[in-house]
């Protein structure tokens, strides 16, 4: 035994090995890539939504922003996230172009100068009300899978006017649990 594992070990049963599967909660990361089927989706509308928050000083509004997205079948769901990230969306959607650029125009610059393309982003799982994405990078004949937060992924792509798919198992779970 390693004197890691050593420090650690209380001595009991091997029913509670640290090194199986059962002792832990596998992160999505760590799971095991499976084929899934996508659908398209577009952009439905992004929504700030300003509320009141309960116990904070009258007149005092907070807000939230949100992507509604939506399949060929009608079928919607909603993503939240930080209000610099839904401007970043309208900005890409309306066609806006900033003096400088923002990040999401820096990383298609960048992009753009190292030859490549959006070729697509997947938003492939959904995992404990967190959703997860991919932007799928085309250099030449290669496609690179990174990892990235939906918002973000939406707001690159959009900038290469790439198409938005969702994994059918994210679709039937927010169908359900909204």
């Amino acid at each position: 035994m390693s004197d890691f594992h050593n420090l650690f070990d209380d001595g009991d049963s091997d029913d509670m090995n640290p090194h199986s599967a059962e002792w832990y909660d596998v992160e999505p990361e760590n799971r095991q890539q499976q084929s899934i089927e996508l659908k398209e989706v577009t952009i439905a509308n992004v929504v700030e939504e300003i509320y009141y928050p309960a116990g904070h000083a009258q007149g005092r509004a907070e807000s939230s922003m949100w992507v509604l997205l939506r399949d060929g079948r009608g079928r919607e769901f909603k993503i939240v996230m930080l209000q610099e990230l839904g401007r970043a969306i309208l900005s890409a959607i309306r066609g806006e172009t900033p003096d400088r650029p923002f990040t999401h125009d820096l990383m298609r610059n960048i992009i753009d100068k190292l030859g490549g393309t959006v070729d697509r982003v997947v938003i492939d799982d959904l995992w404990q009300d967190t959703y997860y994405a991919k932007l799928h990078l085309r250099v030449g004949e290669r496609v690179i899978e990174v990892d990235a937060r939906p918002s973000d992924a939406i707001a690159v792509g959009l900038r290469f006017k790439a198409p938005i798919y969702v994994a059918e198992s994210v679709l039937q779970a927010t169908q359900v649990e909204e």
